[in-house]
């Protein structure tokens, strides 16, 4: 894990954003574009801000899993050279990155919430770059409520599977499964940005 770190002072109209990148199975190939993704919330997010950036593993509440984050310096300069730190950061990852053999996106959730929640900012975000079919491993559970009060859910480039194909309903249901399930966790939104070339500047809610 990358730690670069800043002071701040009032955070109340700062933005924090978690992303969690799915790296299980064949999704792992798509860490071009969930690079991209990067590079647009280091281009997006002001000084004050805080960003990390962690992978949806097999057991994903840990964090361990954080590849990189950081708050921005409130020195622009300062600010900048750190994007480029962050940036560089993720690009190493994303050329070294395996896949792994479950999705554990519940507790890559509550582990996003619990940075979001330190980081004090008005404005929390955890980004979901994933196909958002969850697999969990023998002894892992996840099947009691979860806490996301004040959070924005943002699922990024949700790939249809081939089961989807065959019955559209699976996907459907997946999607209304996961937004029924955050908005009871609390959640203050529930955003899909599947065309990220049109449709990237959803990510982020206005200040």
């Amino acid at each position: 894990m990358i730690l670069v770190s800043a002071c701040g002072d009032s955070r109340i109209h700062s933005h924090a954003v978690y992303m969690l990148v799915d790296t299980s199975g064949t999704y792992a190939q798509e860490m071009n574009k969930a690079s991209k993704i990067v590079n647009y919330l280091l281009a997006t997010l002001n000084p004050g801000d805080s960003l990390a950036v962690a992978k949806v593993e097999t057991r994903s509440f840990t964090e361990k899993d954080i590849i990189a984050k950081v708050t921005f310096d409130k020195r622009p300069s300062q600010a900048t050279s750190q994007k480029r730190r962050f940036k560089n950061n993720i690009e190493v990852f994303a050329k070294q990155v395996k896949g792994s053999a479950y999705t554990d996106i519940t507790g890559g959730l509550i582990q996003g919430a619990e940075y979001l929640n330190e980081t004090k900012a008005g404005i929390k975000t955890i980004v979901v770059f994933s196909d958002m079919q969850q697999e969990l491993g023998k002894g892992t559970i996840r099947d009691f409520p979860i806490r996301l009060d004040g959070i924005r859910i943002v699922a990024l480039n949700v790939t249809k599977l081939g089961t989807d194909n065959a019955d559209p309903r699976r996907y459907l249901d997946r999607l209304a499964q996961w937004e029924a399930s955050v908005r009871k966790a609390g959640a203050t939104d529930w955003v899909v940005v599947n065309d990220l070339e049109n449709n990237i500047e959803s990510i982020l809610a206005t200040r």
